[in-house]
């Protein structure tokens, strides 16, 4: 068997791009189990969940429209600053639709928690999300996660559309980098 190698990095898989497939793969199963009969609009996170969704719709089998947003609230930092600004909105209507947010990854939960308000004054039929990474430690607001396709300890990752200062979103696998990477 060869062990596959990748460009040259600080960062240790965490996880390998096979099981992130796979997982991608059992999330839209269920999503599409959950959803007979509807038609549904993805809402992507920007720049993290890009990635992430590109691969998730290929794996539902229903009707589906897609749109990005994008949030900000980390700037150029490892931690969220708890200031959040929607830098780009929809520009699908969601009145009466079924929605899922597709996210990178939940940590604090505010970001979310801040697009999931915006999004429900929109009257959506149902508002669901789907999100790659969980890191249920960090959370200082209570969300709800729909789909979720791994939980983390209290790391800070990157490849598969994570990052940081922009740079590591190629990575095909998740990585933990090593602190002199993250500026800790």
């Amino acid at each position: 068997m060869s062990v596959k190698t990748y460009w040259t990095t600080n960062a240790s898989v965490l996880i390998e791009p096979h099981v992130i497939r796979e997982r991608i793969a059992e999330l839209g199963r269920q999503i599409t189990l959950d959803n007979q009969g509807k038609s549904l609009v993805l809402i992507g996170v920007l720049k993290g969940a890009a990635i992430f969704m590109a691969d998730l719709i290929r794996e539902i089998h229903l009707p589906i429209e897609f749109d990005f947003v994008a949030i900000s609230s980390y700037g150029a930092d490892t931690k969220s600053s708890g200031i959040v600004r929607l830098i780009k909105d929809s520009d699908i209507s969601l009145q009466d639709r079924h929605v899922i947010v597709v996210e990178d990854i939940v940590d604090t939960g505010l970001t979310l928690r801040y697009l999931l308000e915006v999004l429900q004054s929109r009257q959506p039929t149902s508002l669901k999300v789907c999100a790659l990474l969980n890191k249920p430690s960090q959370r200082s607001t209570p969300i709800q996660i729909d789909y979720c396709g791994f939980e983390l300890l209290d790391q800070f990752v990157v490849g598969y559309g994570l990052d940081i200062n922009e740079r590591y979103r190629n990575l095909p696998y998740i990585g933990v980098l090593e602190e002199s990477e993250t500026g800790k």
